[in-house]
C-alpha cells in the first residue's frame, strides 16, 4: 500500500474552507468515482472518501487541510500522479477562494468647492 499525505495552509476560516471542501469532494465524485462523506464539527470538518483501490479523509479547520490517503496495490504504481492531480485540485479551489476580490466602497462624498 502506497501512503499520500498533503497539508495546505490557509488564511479563509472555517466557513470558507467548508465550501472548499464540499467543492472539492464533489470533484473527487465526479471526476474520479469517489464516495465522500462530510462530518461537519465546531471546529473542525472531515470528508472521507473511497473508492475500489483508494480510501482516505480530508480534514478541514480555520487554518488548514489535511489529506491522508492509502492506495491499493494497483493504484500504488500511480502515486505520482494520482498525488499531483489531488495537490492541484486542491490548490486551485484554495487560490480561486483566496483571489476572490474584495468589493471596494462606493465613494459617495461630494467635492467640496474652496474659493
Amino acid at each position: 500500500m502506497a501512503d499520500i499525505h498533503i497539508h495546505r495552509e490557509h488564511t479563509l476560516g472555517l466557513h470558507e474552507a467548508r465550501l472548499i471542501a464540499f467543492k472539492w469532494a464533489e470533484q473527487a465524485e465526479a471526476e474520479f468515482g469517489m464516495e465522500c462523506t462530510y462530518e461537519e464539527g465546531t471546529t473542525s470538518d472531515l470528508v472521507s472518501f473511497s473508492r475500489t483501490g483508494v480510501h482516505g479523509t480530508l480534514s478541514v479547520t480555520k487554518e488548514g487541510f489535511e489529506l491522508a490517503a492509502k492506495l491499493g496495490f494497483l493504484l500504488g504504481a500511480f502515486k505520482e500522479k494520482i498525488e499531483a492531480e489531488i495537490v492541484r485540485n486542491l490548490d486551485t479551489l484554495i487560490a480561486k477562494k483566496a483571489d476572490v476580490p474584495k468589493v471596494a466602497a462606493k465613494k459617495t462624498g461630494h467635492r467640496k468647492k474652496t474659493a
